[in-house]
């Protein structure tokens, strides 16, 4: 049931418009002034304002100020006397959806009312279709680092070349590579987003090139590939360092022919995609270790960017901060909360080992969990709750676990189910494996002294899932 506060001076108008109202199955709440309807709206338990210009305290129009400068969205339907149309045509610019002339017509009303309602939520599912998409986190930042970033897309996005994007995890990568999609000419086609960690290697060509129905076990009809989904477009393969080694000369010759052949398939076919590729391993370490092909590296490595680690952009960790807080508490329906300049500079002197990914979860958490309206810089103790120092080195170079010597769980005392207690030994044995490799799939199943595809079940078994790319 849609809540409706109705902020106007006169007590008869506001009786009035909320008997209508209710009777139409709405809430209602009051104001009797700017400064009173403010504080309702900062709850975030308001769906539609409807407002008189005319207010003691704190007038309509000053209220959308308000409103606009703590960017507290609401839709609002604005109650105007007549002869000040021109400040009801200065609220629709201020962001009003609608204003109606006093006395308002109780048809008027609700139809208004219904329209801008119906407006917010779209506006609402738009807003949360794009941020789990990806596209509601933008590429934020003032950093000499993010601004030189920010020239190096602009100057990629409008040709054609291939892109290779390197840097750790949390960072940004699938950011920067929207961001150069949507400054490309391909905006208006796909963007098709490969996370080649994610696929098991028995599917790996399947999944890029596609098959011919009964080219396979359980191929009961045709499927196209990515490329040719992302055919127009642009085709961002993220951790292609994952990409399995008896498939990257296939990988190579579609880069290099622009054709792709369907598993089972009869003959080549086009495709004509952009390809943005992320990692991050280093590729010339892998080329060394026999890992990765040259020929494939050189051919992605056409234009590379690297995405700074948050350590190296301190002065964005506020901005990015009270970005992430702001989104967390929209989302959650939340009243808007403050960090305080101690809680910023706690957030400053943390090492951030999980970059933007890590900061955005931690905001996220203080939304939820932090009582009142401001964030204190105890608040935030939860940061240094098993923090461990930045690698020297890349993890994934530690050497192959010896189950003798790894660290088992305490002895439970009493009756106690066996089969569950290993299995939650061995989750969490497999779960420090991928956080040390940083989810490098064969190099987890490595360590593990498991096959690949053996890794992908064991997962599956034990209900483990990828944290979700930036």
């Amino acid at each position: 049931m849609p809540t409706i506060l109705i902020a106007d001076d006169e007590k008869n108008i506001r009786a009035t418009l909320a008997r209508s109202l209710r009777l139409e199955g709405y809430a209602t709440l009051e104001a009797a002034d700017g400064a009173e309807a403010l504080e309702r709206l900062e709850t975030g338990a308001v769906d539609l304002l409807l407002l008189d210009l005319q207010m003691p305290v704190l007038d309509g129009l000053g209220l959308l100020e308000q409103l606009a400068e703590r960017r507290i969205g609401v839709p609002t339907v604005v109650l105007t006397a007549h002869g000040t149309i021109d400040r009801a045509v200065r609220a629709v610019r201020l962001g009003a959806f609608d204003f109606i002339e006093k006395p308002p017509a109780t048809e008027r009303i609700l139809l208004a009312v219904e329209n801008a309602l119906r407006v917010g939520r779209l506006e609402e599912e738009n807003r949360r279709l794009a941020e789990v998409a990806g596209l509601g986190s933008q590429l934020l930042g003032v950093s000499p680092a993010m601004r030189t970033l920010a020239r190096t897309i602009s100057r990629v996005a409008p040709t054609g070349a291939a892109v290779l994007i390197h840097g750790e995890n949390g960072t940004g990568k699938e950011l920067v590579a929207r961001a150069i999609h949507a400054a490309s000419p391909r905006r208006a086609r796909p963007l098709v987003i490969v996370n080649c960690a994610a696929i098991p290697e028995t599917l790996f060509e399947s999944e890029l090139f596609g098959h011919a129905r009964g080219a396979f076990t359980g191929a009961t009809e045709a499927r196209r590939g990515k490329f040719q989904q992302a055919d127009g477009g642009t085709l961002f393969l993220d951790e292609i360092g994952e990409v399995p080694l008896p498939l990257q000369p296939k990988l190579l010759r579609a880069l290099e022919s622009g054709e792709t052949e369907r598993v089972g398939g009869r003959g080549p076919e086009r495709f004509d995609a952009r390809v943005v590729a992320a990692t991050n391993r280093d590729l010339e370490a892998e080329i060394r270790a026999g890992r990765f092909r040259e020929d494939l590296y050189y051919r992605l490595l056409v234009v590379p960017i690297r995405v700074p680690p948050l350590v190296e952009r301190s002065e964005d960790v506020a901005l990015l901060a009270r970005h992430f807080l702001e989104q967390a508490c929209r989302q959650n329906r939340i009243r808007p909360k403050r960090l305080t300049d101690e809680a910023i500079a706690a957030l400053g002197r943390h090492a951030w080992p999980g970059n933007v990914r890590e900061l955005r979860n931690a905001m996220g958490r203080v939304a939820i969990l932090v009582p009142g309206d401001t964030v204190h810089e105890q608040h935030l103790e939860f940061l240094h709750e098993g923090a461990r120092a930045r690698p020297a080195g890349d993890a994934a170079t530690t050497s192959r676990i010896d189950p003798a010597r790894a660290p088992g769980p305490a002895a439970p005392t009493g009756a106690f189910d066996l089969a569950a207690e290993v299995g939650h030994f061995e989750r969490d044995l497999v779960l420090g494996v991928l956080e040390r490799t940083r989810w490098r799939m064969s190099r987890a199943a490595e360590q593990l002294g498991l096959e690949r595809s053996h890794l992908y079940k064991k997962l599956k078994a034990l209900g483990i899932e990828r944290p979700p790319e930036d």
